[in-house]
């Protein structure tokens, strides 16, 4: 009997029974340079000459990507090869222990103000060795023939015995990003909150004040904290005596209860339940009282967020009124968007019937002066939008010169 061959089939494994394969990871290497620069001024360059070749003027050191730096100027050259018919100039390490991969410019500035400057420079250009290494102090980089002394002294490099040299140095640093495996989410500052629910609470309150017959109660630190004139009035040398109960005159009790909402929760508060209000106006209303509020409690941002509500709602019947406050309490961005709206010919008239404009000429009779300067500047502009349009018909041609049909 022969053997008979036995064959093993081997099969893959099917897709449904495959181990997941393994999640793709990626990282990048980032290479890049930390730049600095620094100027240095060499004064009597003339009274340098002589001093030797290979003997140098050096800048003070600097600073660049963690290392020190410094310039050497070599006024009769850096080698007797050149037989002191140049002058050198390189630029040095100055730090101990460093290993440094670097781009270099040294530039010789021109002072006679046409900015050809001598530029000899690593950076903007491809580089077949790549950047230079300096790997202990005192390496240099540099040219030993820089410039020729004869050619020097004649140019506009020198100006009152003077040379300016610029020196650019890029670090080159390298480092390699991988993927976060981790983060933690950061809720958004709840400190408003908080203290807001502090005032609702009532608890740990230390003072009292009496509004418009309504008593309202709240912490003097935070107040303090939060307005300069409730500091000054809580803790300052004119603080009032009795704090237990402080009466605040000149104010209804809607508009204080909605400083003290804004204090504690650092919101603007609902401007409609404030007021009692069920008007399209009652925001604009209360916002023109909080303005003033914050502008007499010292209260910048509240008063900044009312000019923006104020601003977002002119209109005919409360832009008089707004504008008067705006004059009053100096809000001068306010001031303008309601001059130029009263301004308009289809809004003057209309403005000038309201209660508000009356109010306005009592109280505020310089912005009138204002306001005529606006619709008069308007008036002007469309006077010469006019007489452009008449000298098309005319003319024949439109203001860049070409020709349009004529109106008979």
């Amino acid at each position: 009997m022969g053997m008979g061959r036995v064959y093993r089939e081997t099969s893959k494994p099917s897709s449904s029974s495959s181990p997941s394969s393994p999640p793709l990871t990626t990282s990048t290497s980032i290479t890049d340079t930390v730049n600095g620069s620094h100027q240095f001024k060499i004064t009597g360059y003339s009274l340098s000459k002589g001093i030797g070749i290979g003997k140098y003027i050096a800048s003070d050191t600097f600073l660049v990507g963690g290392y020190s730096w410094a310039i050497y100027f070599y006024p009769d050259g850096k080698s007797t090869e050149d037989n002191a018919a140049y002058v050198s100039l390189f630029i040095a390490l100055a730090s101990e222990g460093a290993d440094v991969r670097a781009l270099f410019e040294l530039t010789l500035l021109d002072q006679s103000g046409k900015e050809r400057h001598k530029v000899h420079s690593h950076f903007g250009r491809a580089l077949e060795s790549g950047p230079y290494s300096l790997k202990y102090r005192g390496s240099m980089w540099g040219y030993k023939r820089f410039f020729k002394r004869t050619l020097l002294e004649t140019s506009d490099y020198i100006k009152d015995d003077c040379l300016l040299v610029h020196c650019s140095v890029g670090v080159v640093r390298s480092h390699t990003q991988g993927p976060k495996n981790y983060s933690i989410p950061i809720p958004p500052s709840d400190i408003g909150h908080h203290l807001g629910q502090l005032l609702e609470s009532g608890k740990g309150t230390d003072v009292n004040f009496e509004v418009d017959g309504e008593i309202f109660a709240a912490h003097k630190l935070v107040l303090a904290a939060r307005s300069p004139v409730f500091r000054a009035q809580l803790f300052g040398p004119m603080k009032d005596q009795n704090t237990h109960l402080i009466k605040v005159e000149d104010m209804e009790a809607p508009v204080f209860k909605g400083l003290l909402h804004f204090i504690y929760w650092e919101a603007m508060p609902d401007m409609a339940d404030l007021s009692g209000l069920n008007s399209k106006w009652a925001s604009t209303l209360m916002s023109q009282h909080l303005l003033a509020a914050s502008d007499r409690y010292g209260l910048d941002r509240l008063r900044l967020l009312c000019e923006a509500n104020l601003c977002e709602d002119v209109a005919i019947n409360t832009v008089a009124t707004t504008l008067a406050l705006a004059e009053q309490h100096h809000c001068f961005q306010l001031k303008s968007v309601c001059l130029k709206f009263v301004a308009l010919p289809e809004n003057l008239g209309a403005v000038m019937q309201t209660d508000g404009f009356e109010y306005l000429t009592e109280s505020c009779p310089a912005v009138l002066t204002e306001l005529l300067e606006y619709v008069a500047r308007i008036t002007e502009h469309s006077a010469i939008a006019s007489r452009r349009a008449d000298e098309v018909l005319l003319d024949g041609s439109d203001i860049n010169g070409r020709r349009v049909k004529q109106r008979l």
